[in-house]
């Protein structure tokens, strides 16, 4: 399984960008995708995770500030009013029982 993100980027605080994740390959049927993201220093932590029925999944610090979708296995991540904390590399996953696959990761830096 290979998951291309796309959409990273440099953007002002207050400002939205929109990333988005493409599986290929191999695909389980039944899978949930999602996104997390590491910040200087931190460990890698969920941003958002839906399933393939629909179903997503905020962290309660990400509720209202992010939006997940999904077409089939494509994955969108909406994020509004961007704050320069929000600085990360976001990684795309795909996970299905045992099995978790990563993006390479997408660069967004909010500058202030």
């Amino acid at each position: 399984v290979q998951l291309q993100a796309s959409g990273g980027g440099l953007v002002q605080a207050g400002g939205s960008l929109r990333l988005s994740c493409a599986a290929s390959g191999k695909i389980f049927s039944i899978n949930d995708m999602g996104w997390y993201r590491q910040r200087p220093e931190r460990q890698r932590e969920l941003v958002a995770s839906i399933t393939e029925g629909g179903t997503t999944t905020y962290p309660d610090s990400m509720k209202g500030h992010v939006t997940i979708s999904r077409d089939k296995d494509t994955v969108n991540l909406q994020m509004n009013s961007l704050k320069p904390e929000d600085t990360a590399v976001y990684y795309c996953n795909l996970a299905n029982g045992p099995y978790n696959f990563w993006g390479q990761g997408t660069l967004v830096t909010v500058s202030s």
